[in-house]
């Protein structure tokens, strides 16, 4: 099997996987019944394909299957769609030749059985893990086959782990029906026999046509949720850059915090990039938890996460899939814990209601949830507050209240925030849209160094002012202006289209003028926005987007 064949093939399962989309959807009842594996696998392997778009025609085979499972991993949707991704990688870590015979294909089928179950915290049997290590052992056993026969066995074997899954799973036996990331799997098997040259079986399309009539008895049927996702409301994912090191720590406190946890994760460099040993690498994050905000601020500390989504699973297992009404209140508000009276007036206009920052009690972080005009609330929290902020949006829920609790690292992080809010948009979306534009804004401040110490860039004595970046100390210096003019320097090179400086009580004006006159001559096309916050813990508080 050539290059042309396995770009034939993962084209062809689209394709396939597409026209059964819906069968596919509606057997969808594990981790939750929420109808959605057959569009999620649809949607990995559309951009899987995407990416191969972008190669020339003359691309080697190890190219196109790292090509191909990194578009996945960066396009995966669902629990089923990292999966998949993440047997995709396994392949292209295995498939570094220009052809793959039978005994390569068992290899391949073998890396990707073991990628996808090491990527699951809690694998179960009767899923797609369970199909995928059924069409590996047909590759091994019929590693000495000729190709296309192989294929054939690898179908037959998969077919029949699809129809067993049945008696292997309690919520797909309730059901009636077979698991839907394994037929999708078998499907995409039962394509590769039709590439190679070999007769198709059509048992995993059989299968599926059974599964059909299946799912248009239940139509009326309640399926209840597999016990082990009964407690969590939310599907939270996002892609994260991240080292490895930090990632393991992120799995075991998202391990806590709730289940269906995948973490996938490739190299961001491919074959032949010369940079294959980089540290920083590109994760897929999927987990099922009741507080978005701690899913989303672990994966903010271990790096820099993006294309965040949240599904709330009543959305879509009411009404067979329709997307539920919002409050019938359409009333929301926003919450912002923050220090400095300049600060809290700028948040009002803005229209949240600001909270004191340094330590701020639960009720008073409570009574503002209750003041803020509506019955959706919508928490920005820093890393100090964090805590105080989810204690207290656990009491406004117990009164009624629909709360969410974004975390932040900085000031700047929640004006980047409230400048996406849009109270038009479902409560959850807006949520996103927030979150991701505060992960998105590159946070810098400058402070006063209490006591002599050792940093990572240097020794800093008492009285020096400390410039950090993102957290960590950048510069150390005894000018403040000279200091500030390097800094926002600095964040303005990496491509900062707005910067936001935020003066704090003890900033003498004359500096941050000729500070931001700097900048104007500097970086003409960076617009520099000038906010009095009066804050007290940092002199300058940065924000870049």
């Amino acid at each position: 099997m050539d290059v042309v064949l396995v770009r034939r093939w993962y084209r062809s399962s689209l394709e396939t996987l597409t026209l059964h989309r819906r069968t596919v959807d509606a057997l969808n009842v594990f981790p939750v019944p929420d109808g959605d594996t057959g569009t999620n696998l649809v949607a990995t392997l559309t951009a899987a394909c995407e990416a191969l778009d972008e190669l020339g025609d003359n691309a080697s085979l190890p190219e196109v299957t790292h090509r191909a499972a990194r578009g996945a991993l960066l396009g995966a949707r669902g629990n089923s769609g990292v999966i998949l991704a993440q047997m995709l990688r396994g392949l292209a870590d295995t498939w570094g030749v220009d052809t793959v015979d039978s005994r390569g294909l068992a290899a391949g089928l073998r890396q990707a059985c073991h990628a996808a179950n090491d990527a699951v915290a809690a694998p179960a049997e009767g899923t797609i893990l369970t199909v995928a290590r059924a069409a590996a052992e047909a590759a091994e056993n019929h590693a000495n086959t000729p190709l296309p026969q192989a294929c054939e066995a690898i179908s037959r074997a998969a077919a029949a782990a699809v129809s067993a899954t049945v008696d292997q799973l309690p919520a797909l036996a309730r059901a009636g029906v077979v698991d839907a990331g394994g037929l999708g799997l078998a499907l995409m098997l039962d394509v590769l026999v039709a590439v190679t040259g070999g007769t198709t079986t059509g048992a995993a399309l059989r299968a599926a046509d059974t599964a059909s009539r299946t799912a248009r008895l239940r139509t009326a049927v309640q399926v209840p949720r597999e016990s082990g996702s009964e407690e969590y409301a939310y599907e939270v994912q996002y892609l994260l850059d991240a080292e490895t090191d930090a990632v393991d720590r992120l799995r075991t406190i998202l391990s806590g915090l709730g289940d269906s946890l995948v973490i996938v994760g490739a190299a961001s460099a491919e074959p032949g990039s010369g940079s294959a040993a980089a540290e920083l690498r590109t994760w897929n994050v999927h987990v099922h938890v009741n507080d978005i905000g701690a899913a989303i601020e672990a994966g903010i500390e271990s790096g820099r996460v993006y294309r965040l989504s949240v599904t709330r699973f009543a959305d879509q297992v009411a009404a067979g899939g329709e997307v539920a009404v919002e409050s019938p209140s359409g009333q929301r508000g926003v919450v912002v814990i923050a220090e400095g009276s300049g600060l809290a007036q700028v948040l009002r206009g803005e229209g949240a209601l600001p909270v004191s920052g340094g330590r701020p009690s639960t009720q008073e972080v409570l009574g503002a949830c209750r003041s803020s005009g509506g019955s959706d609330v919508i928490v920005l929290a820093d890393e100090s507050s964090h805590a105080v902020a989810e204690s207290a949006a656990a009491l406004a829920r117990a009164d009624g209240f629909r709360v969410a609790v974004i975390p932040t690292r900085s000031p700047v992080q929640a004006l980047a925030a409230l400048a996406v809010r849009d109270p038009g948009r479902r409560f959850d979306d807006d949520v996103i849209a927030m979150a991701e534009a505060a992960g998105g804004c590159r946070h810098a401040e400058v402070t006063i160094a209490a006591r002599d110490a050792l940093t990572s860039v240097g020794k800093c004595e008492r009285g020096d002012f400390l410039g950090l970046a993102d957290g960590d100390v950048v510069l150390i210096g005894a000018d403040l202006e000279k200091l500030l003019i390097e800094l926002t320097g600095r964040l303005c090179s990496a491509g900062a289209e707005l910067l936001t400086i935020v003066a704090g009580s003890g900033l003498e004006s004359q500096v941050l003028d000729n500070v931001a006159a700097n900048l104007t001559r500097q970086w003409p096309l960076v617009d520099v926005q000038c906010l009095d916050g009066g804050q007290s813990r940092h002199l300058v508080l940065i924000g870049a987007e």
